[in-house]
């Protein structure tokens, strides 16, 4: 995910965007832990990606 597209959504599309990767966090995490996670560093991506759209809702609110 770039946040230059990320620049281009509305707050409401950002706020979405952050609640659907929390949630795919929170299933590779669980995945993870039984054991059934194959690409380790995606929860880490996915880490990230909720940090720039973070970034980026600050950023449009001040």
């Amino acid at each position: 995910m770039k946040a230059s597209d990320l620049i281009k959504s509305t707050v409401d599309e950002l706020r979405s965007t952050e609640a659907e990767l929390t949630k795919e966090l929170f299933n590779l995490k669980f995945q993870l832990h039984t054991g059934r996670l194959e690409d380790t560093s995606k929860p880490a991506r996915i880490k990230k990606d909720i940090a720039r759209v973070k970034t980026v809702l600050r950023a449009k609110r001040g």
